[in-house]
């Protein structure tokens, strides 16, 4: 249907001729919206795919354009996915729910429609079947439109019943056959966190991944990612590289023990990703990485650590970086706890992690502060050893048989 005659004419127009039952449905649902929009003829439908996915108001202006191409088609499904919009999450919607959407449902693919509720899709399908007077046998083509997902999930492919909420329990005794045919994408996502709670091997794993990426075609929205879980691992980099991974919360989700080990190169490419799109380090988050995460990222981008983040990261075990990367950290500790140095017990007790990065002048500093600091042997067996050779700025010589005696 083509917007550029006036708007009436056109909706009547599409009614006349259209082919597709919904479609012509839509056009009258939305003949008082286009008469409103009738004094502007320029209708900006070029929109890119990031700016549909990142606008949760955009959808009124793409109901106005004629046609949408199919990265526009991906990128509304992947918004509406993301419950954002004024419409929430696609199983919450009803009947209204898709008669405000207008010609939007046109685009909705299979994904989203397999999460609308089958009573709120029936009763789209009647008003389409009582609106629009067209042969039986077109009436029926164009009834599918919103019946198909519950006819891809039904037992003409699964020849027992199908896996539900109630059955989830059986996913680790059944067959990958029955797991194929039986459970469906819409069921996984909505009991996600109790189907990987159940002792499941590993092909069992592999086949709901597949689920997984199936039932988000265009990819996976960034909230749906935090629930991933062990999942998460069987991801490759270059899988990983496409994840919308923008708030530290999902990473730290990602990253949680809870899910299992990652491998390096993993890791390096989730931490990467995060941080080219914008990402930044807070204590929390350095907190749920954990240290020997920390010491895995490259030089440059500990460079990037503000120090604040350190100081409210807790007690983060670094003996696994390199002495370089000690030193860096050591340097933005330091300066995190500067307000301390005036108690030096509190300073130690802050600064003890990092003092492997820390200089020999710093160490007599800590030792000649006037206060016992009793420092345990694991803290002084990761002190620099190349730095307790250094003798410090105007000290005396040791007596013989006292060794490092300013320690």
């Amino acid at each position: 249907m083509v917007w550029a005659v006036p708007a009436l004419a056109a909706a009547t127009l599409c009614l006349r001729v259209s082919t597709d039952l919904v479609k012509a449905t839509v056009a009258v649902l939305i003949i008082g919206a286009a008469l409103s929009k009738a004094e502007h003829p320029e209708l900006l439908c070029d929109l890119e795919p990031g700016t549909i996915r990142s606008d949760p108001n955009i959808l009124d202006k793409l109901k106005l354009c004629p046609v949408l191409t199919g990265a526009q088609q991906d990128a509304l499904n992947a918004l509406l996915l993301s419950g954002h919009t004024e419409h929430g999450d696609p199983p919450s919607w009803d009947l209204q729910t898709l008669q405000d959407l207008g010609p939007l449902v046109l685009a909705l693919n299979q994904t989203t429609l397999s999460l609308v509720a089958e009573a709120a899709r029936e009763g789209f399908r009647s008003i389409a079947a009582s609106s629009i007077s067209q042969g039986r046998s077109q009436r029926d083509k164009s009834l599918l439109l919103l019946a198909r997902p519950r006819l891809e999930r039904s037992s003409a492919r699964c020849q027992s019943e199908p896996i539900n909420a109630s059955s989830i329990e059986d996913i680790p005794i059944s067959s990958l056959e029955h797991l194929e045919l039986c459970l469906s994408g819409a069921v996984l996502m909505e009991n996600l966190e109790a189907v990987l709670d159940q002792p499941i091997t590993s092909q069992i794993s592999q086949l709901l991944k597949k689920k997984v990426d199936e039932f988000f075609p265009s990819g996976i929205p960034e909230k749906q990612l935090r629930r991933l879980g062990m999942l998460s691992r069987l991801y490759t980099e270059q899988e990983i590289c496409r994840w919308p991974v923008t708030s530290s919360a999902t990473l730290a989700a990602l990253l949680s023990p809870s899910g299992g080990q990652w491998n390096d190169s993993q890791v390096q490419q989730l931490l990467s990703r995060f941080l080219a799109l914008g990402g930044s380090w807070t204590g929390p988050l350095l907190q749920e990485m954990g240290g020997k995460i920390l010491c895995q990222l490259r030089e440059e981008q500990i460079q990037q650590i503000p120090a604040a983040a350190i100081g409210t990261a807790g007690q983060l075990n670094i003996s696994t970086c390199s002495q370089t990367k000690k030193e860096q950290l050591y340097g933005k500790a330091r300066e995190a706890f500067a307000s301390l140095s005036s108690s030096p017990s509190s300073y130690y007790c802050r600064i003890r992690p990092y003092l492997g990065g820390a200089p020999a002048e710093d160490l007599k500093d800590l030792a000649d502060a006037g206060v016992a600091i009793n420092m345990d042997l694991d803290t002084f067996l990761a002190l620099n050893p190349e730095e307790l050779q250094v003798q410090p700025r105007d000290a005396a010589e040791p007596p013989p048989g006292e060794g490092q005696g300013w320690l």
